[in-house]
């Protein structure tokens, strides 16, 4: 039998070159892949030596180019892709798509539309990413530092008009409303569907300077949902993708308003839920800074309790109280006659920025602060709250269990448990394991035992 002839490698000079940009050495860069793998459950024993190996061309097999891109995405700052990294190998080069803050218009919607269709066509790269804090910060700088796009009208493909974005709006409203009752699980595949099918044919269409602004602002909130959706299937890479985009959305549509509603609302709460503190205030802050001047109260009260919510996750009780009280005042000056609220910020009234002060008295360890904060927040969410009413009921909960009331605890996570039997949501069982969790010191009393076999019950 002949022998294979061999195929001489090339040296891996983008790796090279991000080494040298990270000013990290063969060693640091092993030792950081190692800690990425460690936490995705991965026993990577890399070291200056394999470094060395894939500089010379060798191709790391199964996760490891992926968690390489990751640990020199940490280290760098932004995001970095497998591509960047020399080691695609065949791989779909189309990983990136969407985390990109796009320079053009024109690009924003290539990227969009790319993003939607590979969402409809469940690309494995999407379901399977992971976020990276970097990838929400740094699109958050280009579009604090970024001008508005100087024009946004097309002349090419079929014409689209006023009644069109109506629609768009219109559709975002009943979606909304379907969430809200009965959970994204049931909902988001109807979203990226009309993305993909119906929104990305008008983006991609001919449209008036006026008709467009207003088409690029109703598909940021329509993608934004989609993002928040996601969170709520339990799938945050992806959302992290349509957040970044909705952001670039709102910078075509001119509404900077919107834009600081996506870091402060949608970026904040994701980097909340993936315990990056730090990232939450910086993003919450962006958001002031970016739409300062150009937001009613009630919005400025959204974006001050998203940084509250950073303080207190820090620990910071003082910066925590301060921000807070601001976030109270600013809501005390909405005027809900004015008409001056936009839509997407109408629903931010007491119910929800008590829901936000929950969370903070929580992490702080403020026990009966948070319970009288979830108690007012349930009192104030209407039935059809369905998900924010079960999160509330899982806060007071976790309260109780903080003042050692582990009976009536109990009671109140089963009826948490029972209103979230009646919806398809990640966000919602993860309350519950937290609560679980939060119960594991008192296993041995009955009435844990017996909440805990509901919940067993409810997973299986």
């Amino acid at each position: 039998m002949a022998a294979r002839p061999l195929v001489a490698r090339q040296p891996n000079e983008r790796l090279q070159a991000l080494i040298q940009e990270a000013g990290c050495s063969n060693a640091g860069l092993a030792r950081r892949v190692n800690m990425v793998g460690a936490e995705r459950g991965l026993d990577l024993r890399y070291d200056k030596t394999s470094v060395a190996r894939w500089l010379r061309g060798q191709q790391p097999r199964g996760r490891a180019p992926g968690i390489i891109a990751e640990a020199l995405g940490r280290k760098l700052g932004r995001t970095v892709t497998i591509d960047e990294v020399g080691m695609a190998n065949g791989r779909n080069l189309a990983s990136g798509v969407g985390l990109q803050f796009a320079p053009t218009v024109l690009g924003a919607i290539e990227q969009v539309c790319e993003l939607w269709r590979s969402d409809v066509g469940r690309r494995d790269f999407l379901s399977g990413s992971t976020v990276a804090a970097s990838a929400l910060v740094e699109p958050s700088r280009d579009w604090l530092i970024t001008g508005a796009d100087p024009l946004v009208a097309r002349s090419a493909g079929a014409r689209v008009g006023a009644s069109d974005v109506a629609a768009v709006r219109a559709m975002t409203d009943a979606l909304v409303d379907l969430d809200r009752k009965f959970g994204s699980g049931h909902v988001r595949p109807v979203v990226v569907h009309y993305l993909n099918s119906v929104v990305s044919g008008m983006l991609s269409g001919s449209y008036r300077e006026a008709v467009g602004r207003e088409l690029f602002a109703a598909a940021a909130r329509l993608t934004e949902l989609a993002g928040y959706m996601a969170v709520d299937t339990g799938q945050p890479g992806l959302a992290q993708r349509y957040y970044i985009q909705a952001l670039r959305l709102a910078q075509a549509a001119g509404d900077r308003a919107y834009g600081g509603y996506v870091l402060a609302a949608s970026m904040s709460h994701l980097a909340a839920q993936l315990g990056n503190p730090r990232e939450i205030a910086q993003l919450a802050r962006a958001a002031q800074e970016g739409a300062r001047g150009q937001v009613p109260p009630r919005a400025q009260a959204m974006f001050l309790a998203a940084e509250a919510r950073g303080h207190a996750l820090l620990g910071d009780a003082t910066a925590f109280g301060r921000v807070a009280g601001l976030a109270e005042e600013a809501l005390a000056a909405a005027d809900p006659e004015s008409g001056d609220d936009p839509a997407w910020i109408a629903h931010f009234d007491e119910a929800y920025l008590s829901d936000e002060l929950a969370h903070c008295h929580r992490d702080l360890g403020q026990a009966r602060e948070a319970a009288r904060a979830a108690e007012r927040s349930l009192a104030g969410h209407p039935e059809g709250r369905a998900r924010r009413r079960a999160i509330g009921l899982a806060l007071l909960a976790a309260a109780q269990v903080q003042q050692r009331e582990v009976e009536q605890a109990c009671r109140t996570g089963t009826r948490a448990l029972e209103l979230l039997s009646t919806l398809r949501s990640s966000r919602g069982v993860e309350y519950l394991g937290d609560l679980g969790e939060r119960l594991e010191p008192y296993a041995g009393e009955a009435p844990v035992r017996e909440f805990r076999a509901r919940l067993d019950r409810h997973a299986a």
